[in-house]
C-alpha cells in the first residue's frame, strides 16, 4: 500500500515505525523539519516538510495514488480537513484522529462519513475504555477481551509468593486441567519469548495468558493476585482521558478528580454530574492526605506530564492504594514504570497505532492490540473460506517462529487453541505475535 501519514510529532513517528517493516510505501508529512531529518537518518521513509492541509503539499506527496492517508496531528480540526482534502484529491481511504467527545458520537461520525472520512480514532477515548476494563479485572496489569468477552487476554506480574513460581508450564497445566487457559508469552528482564511446556516461571515474570472468562479468578489467585473491589477512585488530571474515564465510572463508583487548572475545573463540574472536582496540585502530599488517599481503592494519574503521573502513583502505593494506573507518554519509560511498582501503564501512541495499523492489515483483521512494554501484538483474524489456516490442524500449519495461535471463537463458543484443533471458515482466531512474524501469520489467514 501507498500510505501517507500526516503528523506533528511522536504519534506520527511511532505509527511510521510500526508500519516501516511491512511492504508498505510510507510518506511522512510533518511541519517539523528537524524531526524529519532525524527520521531520514534512521530509516528509509520518504519525508515532506509542510502543512497537510495544503493542497500543494498533498499533491507533492502524490496523494492521488495513496491507498490510505492517516492524519494524527494534535489538532483534530487539521486532521479532519486533511482527510477531507485527501479524499477529494484521490486518496482511496482516510483515517483521522479526533480528541473531543462531541466528535466521536454517532451523529458526528455520520457527517464525517458523508464528507469522505473512512475512520476516526480517539486515543483518549480508547484509553478511558481500557482504564474502565482494568478496574473490572483488578488482578491484571494489562487486559483485553475478544468477541465481547468470550476470550480474555491479560498480563499478570508474578509475585514472589505466587503458587506457580518454580513450576514448569507442563506442571501447572497438569495441576489445573479443569481450567481453559494458555500462557502465550513471558516478558523477563526486558526479553519477551513464547514459552514451551518445560519453561519454569520466575518471580517478576510478566505472563501473558489467554483464557475463558470462568478461569480468570482462579488463575489470578494462583499467580498471587486477588480481586480488589473498587468503590473509591481518585483521578489525577482532568484532561480528556481523566474526564472520559470519570464520565464512564461516576454512575457506579465514587470518583474524585484532582486538577490544578481552575478553568478546567469549571469545565469538569459542568460536564460531570456525579464526580467531586478538587482544584489542587497532586504533587502536594498533605493535600492528598486531606482528600483521603488512604481510603482510595484505585489511583489513576493521567495528567499531561509523565513524570507527575509516575511519581504520584508511587506516592499512592506508599499510602497502600492497591491499584495504580499511570498515563506514560514516553515509551522508553514503560518498562521502568512497570518494574518500580506501578500496576498498569497506558500509552496513547500505542493505542492510536494499534487502532490504525489494523486498517493496513486487510479486511479479515478485526482487532489489533499493541502491548505495553513489550514488542509484541495480539491480533484477531476473521478466517476466510479456503485460506491456509483451514487446511490442516494447528500443529501442521507451520506457524512462524515468534507467533502462537492462542484461541478461537466459533459462533457463541470459544476454545483454547490446542495442537490438534482444526480451524474453520468464519472462525475468529486470536494470535500472539512478534512484529517480525505478523506478515507471515497474515498469509495463513488470507
Amino acid at each position: 500500500m501507498n500510505i501517507i501519514i500526516a503528523g506533528d510529532g511522536e504519534v506520527g513517528l511511532h505509527l511510521a515505525e510500526a508500519l516501516e517493516h511491512s511492504d508498505h510505501n510510507i510518506t511522512i508529512v510533518d511541519p517539523h523539519e528537524e524531526l524529519l531529518k532525524m527520521m531520514e537518518s534512521h530509516s528509509d521513509l520518504m519525508t515532506i516538510a509542510g502543512d497537510s492541509t495544503s493542497i500543494k503539499t498533498l499533491q507533492k506527496a502524490n496523494v492521488k495514488k495513496a491507498d490510505m492517508v492517516i492524519a494524527v496531528l494534535h489538532d483534530e480540526h487539521i486532521n479532519l480537513l486533511t482527510g477531507i482534502l485527501a479524499k477529494k484529491l484521490g486518496a482511496k481511504r482516510v483515517i483521522a484522529r479526533v480528541n473531543t467527545m462531541e466528535n466521536i458520537g454517532q451523529e458526528a461520525w455520520r457527517i464525517y462519513q458523508d464528507l469522505g472520512i473512512d475512520g476516526i480514532v480517539s486515543p483518549e477515548d480508547i484509553a478511558a475504555q481500557e482504564i474502565v476494563s482494568l478496574l473490572k479485572q483488578t488482578g491484571a496489569t494489562e487486559a483485553y477481551d475478544f468477541a465481547g468477552g468470550k476470550l480474555e487476554m491479560y498480563m499478570m506480574k508474578l509475585d514472589d509468593k505466587a503458587y506457580v513460581i518454580g513450576k514448569t508450564l507442563n506442571e501447572i497445566g497438569e495441576r489445573f486441567k479443569h481450567l481453559d487457559f494458555r500462557p502465550v508469552a513471558i516478558h523477563r528482564r526486558q526479553n519477551t519469548f513464547i514459552p514451551h511446556g518445560t519453561d519454569t516461571l520466575q518471580a517478576g515474570d510478566m505472563v501473558y495468558v489467554i483464557s475463558k472468562p470462568h478461569a480468570v479468578k482462579e488463575l489470578m489467585s494462583m499467580s498471587g493476585k486477588q480481586k480488589i473491589n473498587i468503590h473509591n477512585v481518585m483521578i489525577i488530571g482532568g484532561g480528556r482521558v481523566g474526564r472520559m474515564t470519570a464520565k464512564r465510572l461516576e454512575k457506579d463508583m465514587d470518583i474524585k478528580i484532582i486538577e490544578s487548572d481552575k478553568n478546567r475545573c469549571y469545565e469538569l463540574t459542568s460536564s460531570l454530574s456525579n464526580t467531586l472536582v478538587v482544584n489542587a496540585d497532586a504533587r502536594d502530599v498533605d493535600m492528598l492526605e486531606e482528600e483521603g488517599i488512604k481510603s482510595v481503592d484505585a489511583f489513576i494519574a493521567v495528567t499531561e506530564n509523565t513524570e507527575t503521573n509516575i511519581l504520584t502513583c508511587l506516592q499512592a502505593k506508599a499510602y497502600g492504594v492497591k491499584k495504580t494506573i499511570a498515563l506514560v507518554e514516553n515509551i522508553d519509560y514503560i518498562d521502568i514504570s512497570q518494574n518500580i511498582g506501578i500496576d498498569t501503564i497506558i500509552n496513547k501512541k500505542l493505542i492510536a497505532a494499534s487502532y490504525i495499523v489494523r486498517y493496513t492489515l486487510g479486511d479479515n483483521v478485526s482487532t489489533l492490540k499493541f502491548l505495553s512494554g513489550i514488542d509484541a501484538d495480539i491480533v484477531e483474524f476473521v478466517v476466510p473460506d479456503g485460506c491456509l489456516a483451514t487446511m490442516r490442524p494447528i500443529e501442521k500449519l507451520h506457524v512462524p517462529e515468534g507467533a502462537i495461535i492462542a484461541g478461537v471463537i466459533r459462533g457463541e463458543l470459544s476454545y483454547i487453541a490446542t495442537d490438534d484443533f482444526q480451524i474453520e471458515a468464519e472462525d475468529r482466531v486470536v494470535v500472539f505475535a512478534m512484529p517480525s512474524a505478523i506478515k507471515d501469520v497474515e498469509r495463513l489467514f488470507r
